[in-house]
């Protein structure tokens, strides 16, 4: 604090002025601070705070690793008011630390997460549910720091410019009146002062300010403003370091970097070169300064476009002629050294793109005769094609590759190519680096090199593109299922568990005589199988098969090539391409059709990622501050936007559309790409079989993409043919998939009749703030899915104290409600059994015995199973619940009056030239009867009633009012 002074603004940079225009000679000779990283006396020390959501009951924990360390787990060891507390210590000096907030299991509280030591922040706070990482308590100071009446400080000072003429200090307790205080002493770091302040009545901080006294003048200039001591040790001492032109005030010495150095030089566009150094320069010197070799300046400014100042430590170097990417460069500026530059910004400006774009074919592709190799790397000055003798050869042969056009690199190898092994190399910036080809078909096991597939030879017999019919998106019922829940229960009757064939064997039972796999999702009458992940991913190793591994496959790898561990071979390159195609021949043979889900969102790791090695920098969304995007919650983002990877999606859907034959396609986290590339995936079906479908989840989250080009449900308007995730009625019919205990229409929330009607309609009627649906089509109905608690286990989180056979009919009145519902309908594998994962709600990676589907309790639940297949039924014969436009929904659907928590409406069957004349359904959620008037009178044909449904007439009503018991669904006609 400062008393009784005139204040004066002064550039903080100015501080150098005094020695000459630029830098002191004796910055060229100044000792460096050695920075010990591996000495067991050095540590890197971090706090985190972690507030659970309220009520919750998992065993969080962190996973915290150093900058280009190892992670490792470090549990909470103690709690404050805000809520658990971890101390960290890593071995070494560390200028970042990363760490993620999960659970064993490895359920995660956000993505991953850092610490940047360097800047200051040793203690940060985490909430639950809140991607933000907070350097100071979120909801207000709460710490009762310890007051002292005498505080002693050693204070440290280094100036870049060695001059430390008039410069003193202002020093005050907490509270009370300042004095000066001189540099009394000299170490190897700098200058040293000491002084001891005092308050009677205590204080937690100690403040000073770093000033400029000339004669008849103290306050002649400063270093920034006020700052404040605030770590003591339990004597009240403290002993601090700080450095000319950085505000960060040093507890530890060993994360100042004394020499001059150039910190960054990168490429941002093709004119300019963005050069950052570790402390500021006089930018307007530039000419005597800064040089590029091969490359003229025309200007140098500084970056943030402030030009009052006179220093700055960051720049825009600005070039007379364009830059060539393809070839090296160096940049070095006096007394800071020379560096490489680096491949910037440039790869995502428009004008790359433009320039650079490719629309040819990529990838290999073989013929008999020959085989052609392209690959796309603009950035790469040489590339060369890596063979291979295989999948562990340590030895290769190596042939360049010819630069082609738009950025790409070619060759051709004669003769039969059949099973060659492969990957690419490029160079770029000086530095070789080998990478799958992104484009490839058929890898090695575990997918770390490519092959050459005559793809025609991997055809099973009487392969062919017949597949079951389907006249409207909306008659798809769509079951979910992953390769390897499916066959795995020991009593599922399946000879290959976990594979691609096991998933196609026909007539399977278990030894109850229930019919199991593909027999059972047949007989419940379904139209599509969607199939979790069955790209090649990342997550289980295909060498160790006979170890227990489980994922569920978010993880993409190489796009185009099948899981090798769903095959019975995961070393033959074709095994696995034969085996899909087989199991997708089969499940067409049985009149179900089969979607695909795809990853194009993220990679497992970016640093690993073919697209980053090849190109680095294009592929993905970075924030404003050069830090990737994780509006996915994973790590990273792609970019759909940019013109290239745009291309390889829409190009990898329509290859598997047409070489395997497939129906569908389900987009995860399709928020996070953008609508014109949807759209051009709808188009680029549309040429090869108008009928498949495409659904994706379409969130609203939080990537660098301008708000209406999101490809969400807020824009699903612009999407036509394009189906989305209908969480309004998920949560509607259940509670919030965010909140364990919230409960919904089902499960005895008040007030969710509007809400609950808006879902049936196919979401026609939301706000624009929620979804914009302009065709049921776009509106994918369901109750639960893969992520998230099973809708059994929900209901034993939300109603712990309500019997087994109340849960059940909320259990049933939910699946009725989806299966009525106007739109596609969509159902998760053993739903219709009451599907227990026994609370885990993110089985990602948990073990077959929470993932399996359980054919003893299909048995058990064969009555459920039943009314399920009714239901079924009873949706596939009446097209009133299969309306195709938005015009027939507002006209011929009718909601009518019923009692508080129970839902009726009326369809207007003749209207529609069903098979019948009117169709009313009533969905009862309370706990009593529910009296409801029909809109005419019988005879009334009862079609489902909780117990049984179909097509079947179980009873005939001739009143106008009717009783529906509770927790119950009535379907009838007349």
């Amino acid at each position: 604090m400062l008393r009784g002074y005139k204040q004066f603004i002064f550039l903080a940079a100015a501080i150098i002025l005094a020695v000459s225009n630029f830098l002191s000679p004796f910055m060229q000779t100044i000792a460096s601070a050695e920075k010990t990283t591996q000495g067991l006396d050095q540590t890197t020390a971090v706090t985190i705070h972690y507030q659970p959501a309220e009520g919750n009951a998992k065993d969080w924990n962190l996973w915290v690793w150093p900058k280009d360390g190892e992670g490792q787990a470090f549990e909470f060891t103690g709690e404050d008011e805000f809520g658990l507390t971890a101390e960290i210590v890593l071995p070494g000096i560390h200028d970042e630390v990363g760490f993620i907030v999960r659970t064993d299991s490895w359920e995660k509280d956000g993505g991953d997460r850092f610490i940047n030591v360097q800047s200051g922040n040793d203690e940060v706070w985490v909430k639950a549910g809140d991607e933000h990482t907070y350097t100071s308590p979120p909801d207000g100071e709460y710490r009762d720091f310890p007051a002292f009446e005498r505080v002693k400080v050693k204070l440290h000072y280094f100036r870049y410019d060695g001059n430390y003429e008039g410069w003193n200090l202002w020093t005050w307790p907490e509270g009370k009146d300042g004095k000066r205080v001189d540099f009394a002493a000299e170490d190897d770091f700098g200058k040293v002062a000491e002084f001891e302040l005092e308050n009677p009545e205590g204080m937690t901080k100690a403040g000073f300010i770093v000033r400029k006294s000339i004669e008849g003048n103290d306050w002649a200039g400063k270093e920034f403003s006020d700052r404040f001591i605030t770590k003591f040790d339990e004597n009240g001492n403290a002993e601090i370091w700080i450095v000319q032109g950085t505000e960060r005030i040093y507890y530890n010495p060993a994360y100042i970097e004394k020499d001059p150095k150039i910190v960054n030089a990168s490429m941002d566009t093709f004119n300019q070169i963005t050069l950052e150094t570790n402390f500021p320069f006089q930018w307007r010197d530039w000419e005597s300064i800064i040089e590029i070799d091969n490359a003229n300046i025309k200007e140098v400014v500084p970056f943030d476009g402030d030009e009052e100042k006179d220093f700055t430590n960051k720049v825009r170097v600005i070039t007379e002629d364009k830059l060539d990417f393809r070839q090296s460069y160096k940049i070095s500026a006096v007394s800071f050294g020379e560096a490489e530059v680096k491949i910037g910004d440039i790869v995502r400006s428009k004008e790359f793109d433009d320039t650079f774009y490719y629309d040819g074919k990529l990838g290999n592709q073989y013929t008999k005769n020959q085989t052609s190799f392209r690959l796309w790397s603009p950035t790469a000055s040489e590339a060369s094609i890596v063979l291979y003798d295989s999948w562990d050869d340590q030895t290769a042969e190596e042939l360049p590759l010819n630069r082609g056009e738009k950025g790409t690199w070619t060759t051709v190898l004669k003769g039969n190519q059949n099973g060659l092994i492969y990957n690419y190399k490029v160079k770029i910036g000086g530095e070789w680096t080998e990478a799958t080809d992104p484009y490839v078909r058929a890898v090695t096991v575990n997918g770390d090199r490519g092959v050459v597939m005559d793809l025609d030879s991997t055809d099973p017999k009487k392969w062919n593109k017949q597949k079951p019919k389907l006249k409207n998106p909306e008659d798809s019922i769509i079951y979910e299922v992953h390769i390897r829940d499916l066959s795995i229960h020991e009593d599922s009757g399946i000879k290959h568990k976990g594979k691609f064939l096991g998933a196609a064997e026909k007539s399977t039972l278990n030894s109850k005589g229930e019919k199991t796999g593909l027999n059972h999702i047949k007989d419940l009458g379904v139209t599509h199988v969607q199939f979790l992940p069955i790209y090649d991913y990342r997550t289980v190793d295909e060498t160790k098969l006979d170890e227990p591994q489980y994922n569920w496959g978010y993880d993409p790898k190489n796009y185009n090539v099948p899981e090798g561990s769903y095959s019975t071979d995961p070393y033959d390159p074709a095994a696995r391409i034969t085996e899909l195609k087989t199991m997708i021949q089969e499940y067409h043979k049985e009149q179900l059709r089969v979607v695909m889900d795809v990853v194009y969102n993220h990679v497992f790791a970016v640093n690993e990622s073919s697209f980053h090695k090849l190109v680095p920098g294009y592929y993905f969304r970075y924030n404003e501050d050069g830090t990737l995007a994780n509006g996915t919650g994973v790590g990273n983002d792609t970019a759909s936007e940019r013109k290239m990877m745009q291309k390889f999606i829409v190009d990898s859907v329509a290859y598997w559309a047409e070489e395997y034959n497939l129906d569908g396609f389900r987009f995860d986290l399709m928020g996070i790409h953008d609508t014109e590339t949807m759209n051009k995936v709808r188009k680029a079906l549309d040429k090869i079989d108008p009928t498949i479908i495409i659904i994706g989840e379409g969130w609203d989250l939080n990537t660098p993409l301008a708000a209406e080009r999101k490809a969400n449900q807020k824009n699903a308007e612009d999407m036509p043919g394009i189906g989305h995730f209908n969480d309004g009625i998920r949560d509607g019919l259940k509670g919030s998939v965010f909140d364990e205990l919230d409960k919904g229409f089902v499960n005895g929330k008040q007030g969710m009749e509007n809400f609950v009607q808006q879902g049936i309609a196919a979401g026609l009627e939301y706000p624009g703030t929620m979804a914009t649906y302009k065709d049921p089509e776009q509106a994918v109905t369901y109750a639960e899915a893969h992520d998230n608690h099973t809708l059994w286990d929900k209901l034993e989180l939300t109603n712990p104290d309500a019997a087994e056979e109340s849960r059940k009919k909320m259990h049933k009145l939910a699946s009725s409600i989806i299966l009525t519902s106007q739109g596609i309908s969509f159902v998760h594998a053993g739903q219709e059994f009451m599907r227990t994962k026994y609370g885990d709600h993110n089985s990602y990676k948990s073990p077959d015995s929470v993932n399996q589907l359980d054919w003893d309790r299909r048995t058990d639940f064969s009555g459920e199973v039943d009314y399920f297949k009714g239901l079924i039924k009873l949706r596939k014969h009446y097209k009133s619940f299969r309306m195709t436009s938005a015009e027939d929904i507002q006209s011929k659907l009718e909601f009518i009056d019923a009692p508080d928590n129970t839902v009726a409406y009326r369809l207007d069957a003749k209207g529609l030239k069903d098979r019948a004349k009117e169709i009313v359904v009533i969905h009862n959620a309370n706990t009593e009867t529910a009296k409801i008037t029909l809109p005419g009178k019988g005879p009334w044909h009862l079609l489902a009633e909780g117990k049984q449904a179909g097509i079947k007439t179980l009873k005939i009503y001739q009143s106008k009012t009717i009783e529906v018991p509770a927790q119950t669904s009535f379907i009838l006609k007349r």
